[in-house]
């Protein structure tokens, strides 16, 4: 039977070829992008589970609101860790991890450059599954100057050699770190990659017994099977007993009174969720995350793909009914029961669902490479030749066949045989109005696509071209220079600033786009907390450089004799710290490592944007000095004729450290590449989905043209023009395309505007959004059924008044 059932179901698909290629194309398009986006979400939700204990560890972080400033530091105090271990019993164990800021490793005197690396208990490799391969297998860190180097590095650094007791020094310091392990390299989908991890028993910051100020990423281990929850209800006793006695003797109030206007306290991120929560600052952050928001988006986008695939399938199925009407009425008299009239149908829809699947995966092994170059994902087609994902492949072929043909079974094995042997079935009534609706469904999806397709597009082009407050164009940065030493880095400077290409050179580590130093300090005034306040340290020449606007008072000059204490704020400290209306003059306190020093504002410079459009201009400070890399303004546009000239320079010198550099403009770019790539995926989907659409919309025009053929011949007989018979059997479509935009823009408008949210800075979706997107839509709608319209009214009439 099954075989029979095979045969007819070839049989018939092979007869209606057009018909049978739309479902086919279509269900390849749905299911590709289905496999593509799952291969997306599937990654993205298993960052940090190649943790055996992963579900098991949590981060613990620091949350606050002082002064109406939301605090959110994914780094904590040191004596945090060992706390929490010894109070709670179910915290099995604790571990620490203290990135190290633009180290400099050198062995035997050669230096070696982009090199990251991160200070760590003794026990990390007990908490995170993190493999030795060679050296000391158990507890490679015991020692004070251990350290552990992944594969990678120890291929880098020493070749086929065995690195194992080999020292390394760090940014020239007297005593060495010694390999003690060789691990392997740190899966991609981590929330941290590090090159190599050093003992933290060096460290003396690790041993502070502050609670109010730290910098350490801290991990516990729990029981299997503890409540998070119920620990972090017990976390806000333990600070207020350790900080409460430092917070007394620091700002003279108890901790009740500070915590009462000021929440603070410390919580528990579990560590399967870092990746795609990450609320925290950048500047706590060990790498940039992702964004639940986008996972879900696209897979929102996979599932309306492959509804609106089953939705033609069914559609093109109820639609072409009549064909079969007498088929069915034969059986049914010859016979056969409903339930094998439905197997019949059910294995035509499988035999099509797995043409489908075979060929949709075949497609995802062509584009993958391409995939992942516009979502910066490094995802391999490995990945779906498991027996899992195989089986989970099979499953999925059986649902999608029983999606897309349940309705067109129950529909096609329900004809009376009198009715059917008739061939009195028109397709109208309660079958016509579904289809409509589903025709609906997928023009309200399309349309909502290319509304939010349009709005990412004019998002992303406002943040490329938004007054910055400076000017990012022709700015090459030399942030390494510092390596050089202060004089050769000085000598570099002073060599630039002889080039024709050059208009000005500062002295700087820091640069409001792409990598950069980062200073936050606690402001007082008249002894009580403000906030906390970002800090740059310039030099003289860096506003000019980076084409800034100073509104009031002067810049730092030598002229003026020491300036040490003497500051240039932004107009939004100067509203965050109450300085009023003539704020030239005025002092107040910041928080140094000696204690609180005072400082007086000499000049007020206009708000720039040092940090991405996603957040508000928050308050700055500009101190005098001349610390870190080269920040060059270039006279011209040829970039790479003034990097050539800079690597000579470089050279010239004689030194082992390598030129690296970075464009402005482009680090500006990368802080929105998220952005950037969701906004090619959307383009990509929402013109897949509007193809697939199409070709479920030319699939019915076809039939609606194939079932008004002798209706045509007779009209054009009568004198009806090719425009009438046109717009005859286009009219009914575009009333349902114009139907859909009631629902798809309202819904649109609500997804982007909470999209458009997460920008500080952003658009307004304007009126002619919609009326874009209405058009784009109706165009490609038209142009589909123009072109069967036009066919069919340009038939010859006698021919169809022939046919019977």
């Amino acid at each position: 039977m099954f075989k029979n059932y095979l045969k007819v179901a070839w049989r018939n698909n092979r007869k209606n070829r057009v018909m049978f290629a739309i479902n086919i194309i279509g269900l390849t398009l749905g299911i590709t992008s289905c496999l593509l986006i799952m291969l997306f979400v599937v990654d993205e939700l298993n960052y940090d589970t190649f943790n055996e204990k992963a579900d098991e560890i949590v981060r613990v972080v620091l949350k606050a609101k002082i002064e109406n400033e939301d605090i959110r530091e994914a780094v904590v105090m040191a004596p945090v860790a060992q706390t929490l271990k010894e109070v709670f019993p179910e915290v099995l164990d604790a571990t620490r991890l203290q990135k190290i800021h633009n180290p400099s490793i050198s062995y035997n005197k050669v230096k070696f450059n982009n090199t990251s690396l991160a200070y760590v208990d003794s026990n990390f490799f007990d908490v995170f599954t993190m493999p030795i391969i060679k050296g000391t297998y158990k507890n490679p860190l015991d020692a004070p100057y251990a350290i552990v180097v992944t594969e990678e590095l120890a291929f880098r650094y020493f070749g086929e050699e065995d690195p194992i007791g080999k020292s390394l020094s760090l940014n020239e310091e007297s005593q060495p770190y010694k390999i003690s392990a060789v691990m392997k390299n740190i899966p991609k989908n981590a929330h941290f990659h590090f090159d190599a991890f050093i003992s933290m028993q060096g460290l003396s910051a690790a041993n502070s017994n502050s609670w109010t100020q730290g910098n350490f990423h801290t991990y516990l281990e729990l029981e299997k099977g503890a409540s998070q929850s119920d620990l972090e209800s017990k976390l806000p006793a333990v600070v207020e007993k350790n900080m409460g006695p430092q917070l007394q003797e620091e700002i003279g109030i108890s901790f009740a009174e500070f915590s009462k206007e000021n929440p603070i306290g410390l919580f528990l991120q579990p560590l399967t969720s870092i990746h795609l929560n990450s609320e925290f600052t950048k500047a706590s952050s060990l790498e940039e995350g992702g964004d639940i928001k986008y996972v879900y988006i696209f897979s929102a986008i996979a599932l309306f793909m492959l509804l609106i695939a089953c939705i033609n399938f069914m559609n093109l199925s109820t639609a072409s009914a009549s064909k079969r009407a007498k088929e069915i009425g034969i059986r049914k008299v010859l016979g056969s029961r409903r339930k094998q009239l439905a197997n019949q149908f059910l294995m035509e829809s499988f035999l099509a669902t797995l043409m489908a699947m075979i060929f949709a995966v075949v497609l995802v092994a062509i584009v993958l490479p391409y995939f992942n170059t516009i979502s910066g994902k490094e995802l391999e087609l490995s990945y779906l030749v498991t027996p899992k994902l195989i089986s989970a492949l099979l499953v999925a072929t059986l649902l999608i066949s029983l999606l897309a043909g349940s309705y067109p079974t129950i529909f096609l094995s329900s004809f009376k045989p009198v009715t059917a042997l008739k061939n009195k079935f028109s397709g109208s009534g309660r079958t016509k109005g579904l289809r409509s609706g589903l025709v609906v469904f997928q023009f309200v999806i399309s349309a909502a696509l290319i509304l939010g397709t349009l709005v990412v597009n004019q998002q992303m082009s406002y943040i490329q071209n938004k007054s910055l407050g400076y000017d990012k164009n022709e700015i090459l940065v030399l942030r390494d220079a510092y390596l050089l030493g202060e004089n050769k880095r000085n000598a570099l400077k002073n060599e630039l600033l002889k080039n024709s290409k050059v208009a000005g050179v500062s002295v700087s580590g820091f640069v409001p786009a792409g990598p950069s130093n980062n200073s936050v300090s606690p402001i007082y005034k008249n002894g009580k907390f403000i906030r906390r306040s970002m800090q740059y340290d310039i030099d003289d020449a860096y506003m000019n450089v980076m084409g800034m606007t100073l509104l009031e008072g002067r810049n730092f000059s030598d002229d003026f004799g020491f300036e040490q204490d003497k500051i240039i704020i932004n107009e939004s400290a100067v509203k965050a710290f109450g300085l009023g209306e003539n704020p030239l003059g005025k002092s107040f306190e910041r928080a140094t490592d000696n204690g609180n020093e005072t400082v007086t504002v000499i000049g007020i410079v206009k708000d720039f944007h040092h940090e991405s459009l996603h957040k508000t201009i928050e308050p700055l400070i500009m101190n005098y000095g001349s610390a870190g890399g080269l920040v060059v303004r270039a006279k011209t546009a040829n970039m790479k004729a003034l990097i050539a000239d800079a690597q000579q320079l470089w050279n010239g010198f004689n030194t082992d450290e390598v030129f690296s550099y970075a464009l402005l403009d482009e680090s500006y770019r990368y802080t929105y590449v998220a952005e950037q790539k969701m906004g090619t995926v959307l383009n990509i989907f929402a013109i897949l989905t509007i193809l697939v659409a199409c070709m479920g919309l030319f699939g019915l025009v076809t039939f609606t043209a194939e079932q008004r053929f002798k209706e045509i011949g007779i009209r054009k007989v009568l004198g009806s023009s090719v425009y009438q018979i046109v717009t005859m059997l286009s009219k009914d479509f575009l009333k349902l395309i114009g139907l859909s935009f009631l629902v798809a823009f309202p819904l649109g408008y609500y997804l982007m505007n909470t999209w458009l949210e997460n920008f500080a800075y952003h658009i307004t979706i304007k009126w002619w959004f919609f009326a874009l997107a209405g058009i784009f839509t109706v165009l490609i709608a038209l142009t589909t059924i123009s072109y069967t319209s036009l066919h069919a009214a340009l038939q010859n009439p006698i021919k169809s008044l022939r046919t019977e």
